[in-house]
């Protein structure tokens, strides 16, 4: 909706920041988000001293005219298109879309949640993942739970939105103690792994140890940090309920 870009923009820009030229950032220095190859396309043999130095009205039209009119936010419903938005901003708008496309279906607020959860997991198969994931994390749940709560308002009374928004962080703090103890749990299961077989141990017996034990740690690491993330969720749910009143 073309209402909400500039609080969309607002939001992204809350977690892109100012100058930085992170050495494992595949895209290079960026300011506000905006990358010096992004700011080329704009202004020919822009420098990263012109980047530093970029304006807002320049901000603006990239956003619009790069992420939220490729994106084709302005047709999207209410929260949909923040989350497009966003997303496009961090992995460019042909992923965000196709990821849109593979989710869309049911209440918008759904269609918000499914994009969020996609979103996650397709970022946790990067390999820079050890160094942006907290901050990513974060990001996307505090964005689902404000673009959950623009798409319920655009069909519920201010009453409804904040039940709404109350429901859902309780379920993601339920979850979230359920994951973690789940993790716990198989952290705690998982056997030694042999360092060697012993002599009278028959080779196969060990090998098939060692499997059951990378598999438990592999299962116990996605829980605790399912846990950790519907934690984020349900803080964020809660957060979002206190400032729809």
């Amino acid at each position: 909706m073309k209402k909400n870009f500039p609080r969309s923009l607002a939001f992204t820009l809350s977690f892109e920041g100012g100058y930085v030229d992170h050495p494992k950032d595949p895209g290079g220095a960026t300011n506000k988000g905006i990358t010096l190859a992004t700011l080329r396309l704009h202004k020919a043999g822009a420098t990263k001293a012109d980047l530093k130095d970029i304006r807002g009205d320049l901000v603006n039209r990239i956003y619009h005219d790069d992420y939220w009119e490729r994106t084709g936010c302005d047709t999207l419903a209410s929260g949909v298109d923040g989350a497009v938005f966003d997303y496009a901003v961090n992995s460019g708008p042909a992923a965000a879309r196709k990821s849109l496309m593979a989710v869309i279906g049911g209440p918008d607020h759904e269609t918000v949640r499914k994009l969020c959860a996609r979103r996650l997991s397709i970022y946790r198969t990067f390999k820079h993942w050890a160094t942006f994931g907290k901050g990513w994390t974060r990001r996307v749940a505090e964005g689902e739970a404000l673009w959950t709560r623009w798409a319920l308002a655009e069909k519920s009374d201010v009453a409804e939105v904040i039940v709404a928004l109350e429901d859902k962080g309780s379920k993601a703090k339920g979850t979230s103690r359920q994951q973690g103890a789940a993790g716990s749990g198989a952290a705690a299961s998982a056997p030694a792994a042999p360092v060697a077989a012993p002599v009278d141990m028959d080779a196969l017996a060990a090998i098939a140890v060692a499997g059951v034990t990378v598999a438990l740690i592999a299962l116990a690491a996605w829980l605790l940090w399912r846990a950790h993330v519907n934690r984020l969720r349900a803080r964020a749910y809660a957060t979002q309920a206190e400032r729809a009143i």
